[in-house]
Formats: structure tokens, C-alpha cells, sequence
């Protein structure tokens, strides 16, 4: 799969410039014209997400919210329950109970209730209507059941969508187009796509001189759209706007673009304290991983 593994000190490396070449060729595939293809027509990216169990390929896509259908996922059969044993000849019968005759109704304070509950009922369409959340472009991954399968190989990811399961980016308008069309040697996740959730909470406990911008920015991307798409409250406001992760992204941002910016917001990210970052990024992290469901 993609680029993983980042030396702690490149001073200690002790192999060649030529091996060292060798090596990310060998651990970074790259993605065919033909694959950039499919996945510009389908509207969807194959996603390696790195965390402390593993790394693993996923898909992703980005939708309006009214664009996306709701798939519908059968429900898992409860066991019945044991029947009661019954009760020996000896037991006592139950006491007859007489049916309590109802009083009659009264017509107009029956007319009332209705005339209310219709009110009501009104009422209830007309804020319904007027809170109606407008469109806004959503993640949608391979979701099932509240889980993120995520395959060791491609091979693995191809074969279950090609089973057609029932997942969230199966409500998509291209899904298929992408069952019909996807290919092994497609899922390959660019840089871009690449996300390092393991190496997060040890760069933050460095220390403010080793943060890497790039690679906190890009956790907190991916993390965004995992607590949307699997409904991880925690997640989503502990990255929320105005937040103390957010300030730090923004100040992250501006010191991976350069510049006079860059100065400020590193004078900003010393402010933040290190092992509380640490902490919330950690609390993340274990959230997502609890919602991984590994296959291979």
C-alpha cells in the first residue's frame, strides 16, 4: 500500500539515496491513467487509512446530501425467546376478570380532541417544512451497519464490492458503474488520499518544533468525515468549528502554505498545550478504531 512508515530521525538511515528509491517504488504503487480514469467517471477516490490495529483501503465519495440514497440494510434476526414452562395441573386458575362497562362518549368533547390534534398535526408539517436542513456535500464511504470495513489488499475491497452489500456508498448515483468497473490494480490511494491516524498522537508528544503540519492536517480531514459518515458525536465536536483542534488546524494550515502567515500561526500553535492536544487526538483515534471492521 502507500507511504506508511516515517523514519524518527532521517539522520539515522543508514541505507543509499538508490535504496532508499528502490524502497518507494516498491511500497507506493502507482495508479495507472487508465485507473485515474474510472475513478474521475465514478466520482469516487479509494482511501488507505493508517491506524494502531493496521492499515487498511476503504472508498470514498462526495455527494450532496440530496443526491444520496437511503439504503435500506436488513436488520440482523433477534434470537426468540425460550417458551415459558407451564404450569402443572395443580396451578391456580386466573381470577375472571368483568369487562368494566365504558361510559358513553361525549360527541362534542370528542369533536374537541380532534380539532386539536388536526391543529397539531398542522402545526407539526409547518415546522417540519420551515426546519428542513438545505443540501450540503457529504462523505460517504463503504459504511455498513454503523461499521468501516477496511481491507488489507485491493483484491479484498474488490471482491466485496463486487458482492453488491448494502452500504452507505451504495445509495450513490455511479455505484453501478463502480461494481461493473472496478479492478484490483484501480484501488490505489494517492497521497492525497493517504492518511496516517497512527502517527498522529506521537508526533504531537514531540513537541511544538517536530509537529508535522501536513500530517495533523490531513488526520483531522479524514477524521471529519469518519465521525459524519459513522455518526460519531464525540469526533465531530471535538473537531468542530471554534474548537481547540480547529484553531490548531487553521494554524497548522497556514504554516503548511508558507509565508508571512506562517510566522503568526507558529507563534499560535506554541500556545496550544501539547499533552492536552495529545489527549483529544488520542480520544479520536481510539473512537475510530472502535468502528473498524478489519477484513483481509
Amino acid at each position: 500500500m502507500g507511504r506508511h512508515t516515517k523514519p524518527e530521525d532521517a539522520d539515522d538511515m543508514s541505507t543509499s539515496d538508490a535504496d532508499t528509491d528502490s524502497l518507494d517504488s516498491e511500497e507506493s504503487p502507482q495508479r495507472s491513467a487508465k485507473a485515474d480514469a474510472f475513478w474521475e467517471k465514478v466520482g469516487v477516490e479509494p482511501v488507505e487509512i493508517a491506524l494502531p490495529k493496521g492499515v487498511g483501503l476503504t472508498l470514498r465519495a462526495y455527494r450532496m446530501s440530496d443526491a444520496v440514497e437511503t439504503v435500506e440494510v436488513e436488520e440482523e434476526p433477534e434470537p426468540e425467546p425460550e417458551p415459558e414452562p407451564k404450569k402443572g395441573k395443580k396451578g391456580k386458575k386466573a381470577k375472571k376478570v368483568e369487562p368494566e362497562p365504558e361510559p358513553e362518549d361525549d360527541e362534542d368533547e370528542l369533536d374537541d380532541v380532534d380539532l386539536d390534534a388536526d391543529i397539531e398535526a398542522e402545526l407539526d408539517e409547518d415546522e417540519e417544512e420551515d426546519t428542513e436542513p438545505e443540501p450540503e456535500e457529504i462523505p460517504v464511504f463503504l459504511t455498513l451497519r454503523g461499521k468501516l470495513p477496511l481491507f488489507e489488499t485491493p483484491e479484498a475491497l474488490v471482491k466485496f464490492v463486487k458482492s453488491n452489500p448494502p452500504t452507505d456508498l451504495s445509495g450513490i448515483d455511479k455505484w453501478d458503474d463502480l461494481v461493473k468497473g472496478i479492478k484490483a490494480d484501480y484501488v490505489v490511494a494517492t497521497e492525497d488520499d493517504t492518511y496516517e491516524l497512527d502517527l498522529v498522537v506521537r508526533n504531537l508528544r514531540g513537541g511544538h518544533d517536530t509537529w508535522d503540519a501536513e500530517l495533523i492536517v490531513s488526520a483531522a480531514e479524514v477524521a471529519r468525515d469518519l465521525g459524519y459518515a459513522l455518526r460519531i458525536p464525540s469526533v465531530l465536536s471535538t473537531l468542530s468549528q471554534g474548537s481547540p483542534l480547529d484553531d490548531l488546524d487553521n494554524a497548522l494550515r497556514s504554516i503548511a502554505d508558507g509565508g508571512i502567515r506562517a510566522m503568526f500561526a507558529k507563534r499560535k500553535a506554541r500556545k496550544v498545550g501539547e499533552e492536552q492536544t495529545a489527549l483529544a487526538w488520542r480520544g479520536i483515534v481510539v473512537k475510530i478504531n472502535d468502528v473498524v471492521d478489519w477484513r483481509k
